[in-house]
């Protein structure tokens, strides 16, 4: 296929040929001088004509800036990074992708078959040169017709993840992308099903996706979180084919690879299939008895998100759910409550504490640790503020212009929150390579000395919003 095809293209025809080179006994000044007279972000250190190592813009924000060096005095060889990484001309698109993937780097130098400099490649050219298969994979699966080849189209998504894991990509991007890509399969599913097996079924319902899918926030462990909606209207034999989609569909969900949720929240469950109105008692017993599972169901909830149907049907219900909760507080004072109890495995003196045996000894659950206090956090500002469109990071812009949190609270925030969830991600692809089933996990040991301490920052940022949440919610006053 055409998307695919492009995966397995020669280095070669893509490589950029004009590279800046010098020697590692280069004084630093003059080379910095070099990078902004030409605007480039790095330089290739060179023996003869063999690359030896790289000096990038970051060498000089982490090894010079940052730690406060006079550069007057410095040679290159004193803040480059070596070895290099290097691509031979004639690997393709996939193995650079991988390399970068792996080594978390955003550049590759190209060398030619004697191991001489030849050229660089860098992430920005392989997104540019592939940046239509992502939309290959969206044509693809808008032809597919059959549960066979949605199957292998859900497995080229995660491959396709896979492979721009860890290249560069902003985390928000790369989730956009999984959550895009998997809603297309998601809806041409139902799509081949209305076709082939329920011609005659109503279109007053609405399917629903919640959680982390619902923000458009999914990586690759994400299991559903379905629900089903629909009209008051729709009942008898009507009700019954529409029961008989949702099991066949939850069904067709699980065989083309999509977890099943292990609590059953997924619309073959009566429970989680009901009219509007049936769907609005509900939701009250659950604001209104603000109960751990009542929490934590009811915030699931109320990040609902319609991807198939009538629309309104979930908007009404939302509305329902703000209208009540602007009287009556006491959900999200629980829901904030729940938030500020998943402390971040902080000891003393910001040690990062870690699993200490089982199978995951070593090991930190970045979901715990901060990814859930961030989400739910943000999501009961939002709840109270009725500014819960879209993602968290949509939630959080909204909060600002809202005026309930600030602008460097909320940079800091998003860093914190990126860094996580881009870590989750980084844990996940490296499960699949293994041959693990990716979860929300990452060993300590797998972080450098520098990514340990951006994670030591993260959840200190973390432990800061919620003293935050504990503070706006007024938690001291609240009695268990």
């Amino acid at each position: 296929m055409a998307g695919e095809n492009e995966f397995f293209r020669p280095i070669r025809e893509i490589e950029q040929r004009r590279v800046v080179s010098c020697s590692a006994d280069d004084a630093l000044v003059d080379i910095v001088g070099r990078m902004r007279e030409m605007s480039i972000s790095c330089v290739v250190v060179v023996d003869g004509t063999h690359p030896t190592a790289i000096l990038t813009d970051r060498d000089l924000r982490n090894k010079v800036i940052a730690a406060g060096r006079d550069p007057a005095g410095l040679r290159v060889r004193d803040v480059m990074s070596a070895p290099v990484i290097t691509i031979g001309e004639d690997d393709v698109l996939y193995e650079a992708l991988y390399r970068m993937s792996r080594h978390g780097i955003h550049r590759l130098v190209v060398v030619d078959r004697k191991g001489a400099l030849a050229g660089i490649v860098t992430v920005t050219d392989l997104l540019r040169l592939q940046a239509h298969s992502p939309h290959q994979l969206v044509l693809d699966i808008e032809k597919a017709e059959s549960i066979d080849a949605l199957r292998e189209l859900h497995q080229r998504i995660q491959q396709l993840i896979v492979h721009l894991a860890g290249t560069g990509i902003a985390i928000r991007d790369t989730v956009k992308l999984i959550a895009n890509l998997n809603d297309q399969v998601l809806i041409r599913l139902i799509d081949l099903l209305r076709r082939d097996r329920y011609p005659d079924l109503t279109t007053d319902f609405a399917f629903v996706v919640m959680g982390s899918e619902g923000r458009g926030e999914q990586t690759l462990s994400t299991d559903q979180d379905n629900a089903i909606l629909y009209a008051d209207s729709v009942q008898g034999e009507a009700l019954a084919r529409l029961e008989a989609f949702s099991n066949e569909l939850i069904d067709a969900l699980i065989s083309i690879g999509v977890p099943p949720c292990p609590g059953g929240i997924m619309a073959r469950n009566p429970a989680w299939r009901r009219s509007l109105t049936a769907w609005k008692r509900e939701l009250t017993q659950w604001l209104s008895t603000p109960t751990p599972d009542n929490v934590m169901t009811g915030s699931m909830f109320m990040d609902l998100r319609p991807l198939y149907g009538r629309r309104e049907l979930a908007d009404t219900l939302r509305e329902h759910a703000l209208h009540y909760m602007s009287h009556e507080q006491g959900f999200l004072v629980r829901m904030a409550q729940n938030m500020v109890n998943f402390a971040p495995p902080l000891g003393w003196f910001g040690r990062i504490k870690v699993e200490k045996s089982g199978e995951r000894r070593g090991e930190v659950d970045l979901k715990k640790a901060g990814i859930f206090a961030i989400t739910d956090g943000i999501k009961a500002l939002a709840m109270e503020a009725r500014r819960l469109d879209g993602s968290t990071h949509d939630r959080m812009e909204a909060l600002v212009e809202a005026g309930v949190l600030k602008p460097e609270q909320i940079a800091d925030l998003r860093a914190a929150f990126d860094f996580l969830v881009r870590m989750r991600l980084r844990g996940q692809v490296e499960a699949l390579r293994a041959g693990r089933k990716p979860g929300n996990y990452i060993a300590l040991d797998q972080l450098n000395a520098m990514q340990q301490g951006e994670l030591r920052l993260a959840l200190e940022g973390v432990a800061s919003f919620q003293a935050f949440i504990q503070q706006h919610f007024k938690l001291q006053l609240l009695r268990n």
